[in-house]
């Protein structure tokens, strides 16, 4: 029985609308959460929520939870055939225009009521009624929107911001009514002084029109602001949508045509012209080019590409006309992936921020019980009827959990999209807390560390012998026919420093356990494993490659040793800055690999890694982290492969690379798109800066609490003060987000090797 819940699960994402601010959040987590089964994480910055729940439960009981709560719900669009920007932009802000047109009506109603009733010198002959008549409308269809909610919160016994607004409006305007009508206030010469603070009558009621005003405006001008800013803070994720190719030209039996993306599939083959960028992921079958690939993977320098060459879906053709057969298409490509995954990241939260919203969760009717307790008291005390109810509508007013619920989620929405135009993907906030407190990483060598494939590190000729381009051109159309990785590495670095086509080979044959040998432009060219008799600049290069733990190969044209070839998988240029990088962050790191002992070493002192672990099975290196975490270090392993899945597992934080395997992806919490593990250096930084947002974010939203509520019980906040200071509360706050989205990662100082 167990068992089959926990593995029946689903999950489903919901848009809500209708929240305003964390006791919202609150009141549908809670909600959904009395479904059997079923837990939910809410959003108020992406109006969505998260939810798991037993597959018995449909989508449908859902909606009807959330309705019940209140709010509106919905299941997300499919995914439509792409529209042009000019329609996007077109579609989007129809909510925020109905929300910009209230806000300009509001403001050119409330301005005149806010100067004749701050600026005694105005006041003319029965201004007050003039200031009545603005005034109604603001406070009845400019707050109508406060209203609506508070009412809709009231018949499902629910309490939030726009209930403590709309009491505070109503309360504001009706007393003012009973000011006008029955207290004295319309008389035609009345004058009323404008105070910071409540003070008593002197026989005739103050109005408190400009509150009714100000209240509803700032309210509605932050939210405005707000909602602007938040949107910015998802420009990164949308930029990564835009992206994607709207239509392709294919080729298919030498005939192109221009088809929609959603018609492509695995084997066409594409065009990808210059200027363009490529549809999908794919493998390069004809032409050359430069792609730029910064807005996919953060990496600044375009990449050439050629027959042969991978590439990736986003990425920008800057060059010739590339022939790209694709191997994945919609969902599986690694555009989609980073998108799903940034998605995916900014619906969690981090663990203040669920603190935070347990305290929204009861902070509205405690706000409520503090409105009524300094009324009471006000009154029991013997002080004005105006101003025990102004103190009342004041504390109303200023206590606002809108910036609660703000405080994580536009700081991970604006560090998300950050982290993935640098090449970096975190899974959610728990990632990047575990990137904050990292101070131990196991590196994997192969792939990771090093290329993960054969290359020619070193090429050492005999003095006034051939020379080296010639030996290596000779060796590379010798090697042309052979299958070994030393052979294919051979020929692959001759054609790609010569530039050229690579002569024929003649009378080719293997020499078991030894090379090749052939015939080339007339030469007798042997490529073998080097004997004792070497001269003497061949042999200190013998020694220098054991010391590094490259192979060495020895060329002979015509029997005469010419040069001796180093191959070997050499260390990526990033590996060193990296290795710097996160020791002077705190971070210490460990190799970790299944290669030979002397590799393992040679790599480890170019790098400067004191600790090395040779020879390392899968269950080796889980147990390396294993103790790693008995001596108190918080363990980060980076890997690539299905070797390294089980060691990404077991760490406190699971990193792989973007080139790597899925097995390694799906087991790690970061993964480094770009496959430069320099890009870890970078996460650490974005992540100790985004935690230290959040934590800024909500002192701020609980400092401004503190301070303001008693201020406004004791009598010394004007409501229309008031009301601005709570609009500022939830800008500043995302404002302060904001700033994530132009962090720069520091630049690395170069190593002296």
């Amino acid at each position: 029985m167990g068992t089959e819940s926990v593995t029946a699960l689903a999950t489903t994402d919901l848009i809500v609308g209708g929240m305003t601010c964390a006791a919202c959040v609150k009141r549908v987590e809670k909600k959904l959460g009395r479904l059997d089964g079923v837990t939910a994480t809410v959003n108020l910055a992406t109006g969505r929520a998260r939810v798991s729940h037993p597959v018995e439960i449909s989508s449908k009981d859902l909606v009807a939870a959330v309705e019940k709560a209140g709010y509106s719900a919905a299941l997300p669009e499919p995914p439509r055939k792409p529209r042009c920007a000019d329609s996007d932009k077109a579609q989007e802000p129809q909510e925020a225009r109905r929300d910009r047109d209230r806000l300009l009506i509001t403001a050119l109603l409330a301005l005149p009521v806010l100067v004749l009733s701050m600026l005694p010198g105005l006041q003319f002959r029965n201004w007050q009624w003039l200031c009545f008549v603005l005034a109604a409308p603001v406070a009845v269809w400019g707050a109508w929107p406060f209203h609506t909610r508070a009412l809709r919160g009231l018949r499902h016994s629910a309490a939030t911001m726009d209930t403590l607004v709309s009491l505070g409006v109503a309360a504001s305007f009706s007393w003012s009514v009973y000011a006008l009508f029955f207290g004295g206030a319309g008389d035609p010469g009345m004058r009323m002084p404008f105070s910071l603070v409540p003070s008593a009558s002197d026989g005739v009621a103050h109005l408190y029109l400009e509150a009714a005003v100000g209240v509803p405006l700032f309210v509605l001008a932050g939210r405005f602001l707000e909602a602007r800013a938040r949107r910015g803070t998802g420009a990164a994720l949308r930029s990564l949508a835009q992206l994607a190719a709207k239509e392709v030209s294919v080729r298919e039996r030498g005939v192109e045509r221009l088809i929609s993306i959603e018609e492509l599939g695995a084997g066409q083959d594409f065009l990808v012209r210059p200027g363009e960028r490529v549809a999908t992921d794919g493998r390069v079958v004809e032409g050359g080019s430069a792609v730029d690939l910064s807005l996919v993977t953060g990496e600044t320098e375009p990449l050439e590409v050629g027959p042969g060459s991978a590439v990736v879906g986003g990425a920008l053709n800057a060059g010739g006309l590339l022939l790209v057969r694709a191997t994945a298409v919609g969902a599986d490509t690694q555009l989609a992936r980073i998108t799903r995954l940034v998605t995916e990241a900014q619906a969690g939260k981090a663990r203040a921020q669920r603190l935070a919203d347990s305290v929204a969760g009861v902070f509205v009717p405690v706000v409520l019980a503090l409105a009524v307790t300094t009324l009471g008291f006000w009154l029991g005390a013997g002080a004005d009827p105006q101003a025990a109810i102004t103190a009342c509508v004041a504390v109303l007013v200023v206590a606002c959990p809108c910036a609660l619920g703000l405080a994580t989620p536009t700081a991970l929405m604006a560090a998300t999209g950050r982290g993935a135009q640098l090449g970096v993907l975190v899974t959610g906030p728990q990632a990047l807390e575990g990137l904050q407190h990292l101070d131990a990483v196991v590196l994997d060598k192969t792939g990771t560390v090093t290329s993960g494939h054969m290359s020619v590190a070193r090429i050492t000729a005999v003095p006034d012998g051939l020379g080296r381009d010639t030996v290596l051109r000779l060796a590379g159309a010798v090697e042309q026919g052979s299958e070994h990785p030393l052979g294919r590495a051979i020929s692959a670095c001759a054609r790609r420093e010569l530039g050229e086509q690579l002569p024929q080979v003649g009378e080719f044959g293997a020499l078991p356990g030894r090379g090749v040998r052939g015939r080339v432009d007339g030469r007798s060219v042997e490529v073998l494993a080097p004997d004792d008799e070497l001269p003497a600049p061949l042999r200190d290069a013998m020694a220098v490659a054991e010391a590094a733990a490259h192979t060495p190969v020895l060329v002979r044209v015509d029997g005469v040793a010419e040069a001796l070839v180093e191959v070997g998988d050499v260390v990526r240029p990033g590996s060193y800055r990296a290795v710097d990088r996160l020791r002077r962050l705190g971070v210490r790191p460990v190799l970790a690999t299944g290669d030979r002992e002397a590799p393992a070493q040679a790599v480890a002192m170019d790098l400067g890694i004191d600790e090395a672990h040779a020879r390392c099975t899968p269950e080796d290196k889980a147990d390396l982290v294993r103790g790693l975490q008995k001596r108190g270090h918080r363990v980060a392993v980076i890997g690539d492969g299905v070797n390294d899945a089980a060691a990404l597992a077991r760490a406190d934080l699971g990193i792989a690379m973007g080139s790597g395997t899925d097995v390694a992806i799906g087991a790690a919490d970061v993964t480094l798109v770009r496959g430069d593990i320099e890009a870890l250096a970078d996460a650490v930084r974005l992540a100790r800066r985004t935690l230290g947002t959040i934590r800024v974010n909500l002192f701020w939203a609980f400092g401004y609490n503190a301070v303001t509520v008693p201020l406004a019980m004791v009598g010394l906040l004007n409501p229309m003060l008031a009301a601005a200071a709570m609009s500022a509360s939830s800008v500043l706050v995302v404002a302060n987000s904001l700033r994530l989205r132009g962090w720069q990662p520091a630049p690395a100082r170069r190593r002296t090797r």
